[in-house]
């Protein structure tokens, strides 16, 4: 083990500490005001539309913001605004347990109801793949990994496309940690974008 590195867990020691991990991290992001997260929330957009201008003509997927995460809708709206040849924006669809995340196209007009989640998804449309996505997280670290909700459906769905998307992590800068220990499933982050910056992993 090299200085500084991490000491060795167990896997149930791993899986323990990325759970209180991903609950200490939520109830700090849950404790901040509307105004604060929509004014971080405002400046992550910014990040992304002046560091990765050609989303613009790509199809884009991201989540319905939930528990204070970033709001990515103003973005989207901007960009369907201008018309761009190719642009989308995906909402993920959650069709079984333990399987990839599906996407329909989403517009602020968009029919919608609420998955097993309770999280809102397109109530019909086709399914289309993402060129990119823009992943929420709870915790992210210095080597690109993320953690989510420890269901799994990203790790499953960055698995199962082909040609794999473009990959972006989206959060603010409190859940930055030193590592998650990652698992071998973990896939890693082509970037994160908070309010702090844009960090390339590539």
């Amino acid at each position: 083990m090299s200085a500084g590195s991490p000491p060795e867990m167990t896997p149930a020691q791993r899986a323990d500490y990325r759970r209180a991990l991903r609950k200490r991290l939520v109830d700090r992001r849950l404790a901040l005001s509307a105004d604060v997260c929509a004014g971080l929330s405002a400046t992550i957009c910014s990040q992304l539309q002046t560091h990765f201008p050609q989303l613009a003509g790509m199809r884009v997927g991201f989540c319905w913001p939930v528990k204070n995460e970033p709001d990515l809708r103003p973005l989207m709206t901007t960009w369907l605004d201008s018309g761009q040849a190719g642009f989308a924006a995906l909402l993920p669809v959650v069709l079984a347990v333990d399987t990839a995340l599906a996407f329909r196209a989403w517009t602020p007009g968009s029919a919608l109801i609420a998955d097993g989640y309770g999280i809102p998804t397109p109530a019909a449309g086709e399914f289309l793949l993402p060129q990119a996505l823009l992943l929420p997280v709870n915790a992210f670290d210095s080597d690109g990994y993320r953690i989510g909700y420890g269901g799994g459906f990203f790790d499953r769905t960055l698995a199962a496309l082909k040609p794999a998307p473009l990959c972006i992590g989206v959060g603010f800068e409190l859940a930055r940690v030193d590592s998650i220990r990652p698992e071998p499933h973990d896939v890693r982050l082509n970037a994160m974008v908070s309010e702090a910056g844009v960090f390339k992993f590539d």
